[in-house]
């Protein structure tokens, strides 16, 4: 079998090299986490929740040295790379105050003559595949519900971020999680399409895109193994006639850029009503031309590359391809000096786009938006509702029955009002159409990873 390379976007060079598991080692770390389960869900919840949590923090404790990995992994700047230890914590912290309500029998009856109730059972072996864009935040997601309520957890993270996968086995071992119960591999993809169609595990979460989640679906077909799927998106932003301007200029830029624009839920198009189009423009180019292209590495930076050469590649024909059909972009890639045609890429900001431009209806996962002028909310709802992908949505309005009228007709899976680009914990996170299917985070996320049990005991 072939090593697994993990290519900087830094510097073009190897960074990491992992061996994939054979099938065979691979069906026997399975085996472990099976026989480890029953014992692991027999331990008190307080217990595995302590434990959890613990993992989490010596996880906290490990800030430094992963911001500089992130860094030479996938290019977020190092000035921004302890970041996402807040929202591992907090999303850590939520789900574990509700597990004890959550995971609670449902009583319908207690009586002399009956008990019946509704208990909520681990699954058993919970698969967990991991992107890199987002490397600890969205393995939480699932990996910390998961343990809480008693199953074993298998991750496999993306190639492009191996060393995250490695982090977190370290630090959930080091606090005392047994290390069947929570094991980090390195599997290609024939060996985890061959484990999926054995009905190796017993739970599926998948975060990547359309093309991976549909060979997901492909592998588990006939197995009936759940799947939780989160794949591609294009969110739209709406900036209503009645929104504050400031505000909305830096929250959807912010939203398209940060992190090169590869972002789950980053914002990909906005539409702004006639009144505001012109101001808005202004200042949203105004906004990016503020960024900072550069090494990762260098804590000035706020635009690092593009995770791979590949991604920036589609960016790039989507521009070009928009150009050549009219679109007109207001940003001069010159001033971008660091532009090197690779992963490096200067951000972009385009008008005089429509839906007929690959660069406003698919996925492009990069430093790009497209802004479009709309006369009224009929106009905005039919756009932001041509696109096959459904994540969230960012309205932007003074009114809260307003942003709820019109996300009540929104084909999507969250929606913002004033803000975009969040996840919080208490909220289900999930989508719809081609944006896949499930949820997690939120009460929600512990029924994603148990199955209902009924009781019906009756004396005589």
């Amino acid at each position: 079998m072939k090593p697994i390379q993990l290519i900087s976007p830094v510097d073009g060079r190897a960074y990491v090299e992992r061996q994939p598991l054979s099938p065979e080692a691979a069906e026997a770390a399975v085996a472990r986490a099976r026989a480890a389960q029953k014992p692991w869900a027999a331990r008190p919840l307080d217990e595995r929740i302590a434990l959890v949590k613990a993992g989490v923090a010596a996880l906290t404790a490990m800030k430094e040295d992963i911001a500089e990995e992130l860094a030479r992994q996938m290019g977020r700047p190092i000035r921004f790379g302890q970041g996402e230890m807040g929202g591992v914590n907090a999303r850590t912290d939520y789900m574990a105050g509700i597990a004890a309500e959550t995971l609670a029998p449902h009583m319908i009856e207690d009586s002399n003559a009956f008990r019946r109730y509704i208990a909520r059972e681990a699954l058993g072996v919970v698969f967990v595949i991991a992107p890199w864009n987002y490397p600890f935040l969205t393995a939480i997601n699932t990996i910390v519900p998961s343990l809480i309520a008693g199953n074993t957890v298998i991750l496999k993270h993306a190639s492009q971020t191996l060393l995250a996968g490695e982090r977190l086995a370290q630090a959930f071992h080091a606090a005392g999680v047994p290390e069947d119960v929570f094991q980090n591999v390195v599997l290609d993809h024939a060996t985890t399409e061959a484990l999926i169609k054995a009905r190796a595990f017993d739970f599926v979460n998948f975060t990547g895109s359309v093309a991976g989640g549909q060979a997901i679906e492909r592998a588990a077909a006939g197995t009936f193994t759940p799947l939780g799927l989160e794949l591609g998106g294009k969110d739209p932003g709406y900036v209503r006639a009645d929104a504050n301007l400031d505000a909305a200029v830096d929250t959807l830029m912010d939203g398209a850029m940060f992190n090169s624009g590869q972002c789950c839920c980053g914002i990909e198009r906005i539409y702004v009503h006639e009144s505001l189009y012109d101001a808005f423009v202004e200042k949203a180019v105004a906004w990016v031309n503020g960024l900072k292209l550069g090494s990762p590495l260098d804590p000035e930076t706020t635009l690092g590359p593009m995770a791979n050469v590949r991604f920036a590649k589609v960016v790039r024909e989507q521009v070009a391809e928009a150009i050549a059909a009219g679109a007109k972009p207001l940003i001069d890639a010159k001033a971008f000096a660091a532009d090197d045609g690779g992963a490096y890429l200067a951000p972009q900001v385009l008008v005089n786009v429509d839906h007929t431009m690959r660069v406003m209806t698919e996925e492009s996962f990069g430093p790009v938006v497209g802004i479009m002028k709309v006369k009224d909310d009929a106009e905005a709802l039919a756009l932001m509702n041509d696109s096959p992908y459904g994540l969230t949505a960012s309205v932007w309005t003074d009114d809260y029955e307003t942003a709820a009228a019109i996300g009540a007709q929104i084909e999507t899976g969250t929606v913002f009002m004033n803000r975009a680009d969040y996840l919080d914990p208490a909220l289900c996170w999930t989508g719809c159409k081609d944006t896949g299917r499930g949820g997690s985070l939120s009460y929600l996320g512990f029924h994603s990873v148990t199955r209902p049990k009924s009781y019906h005991l009756k004396k005589v």
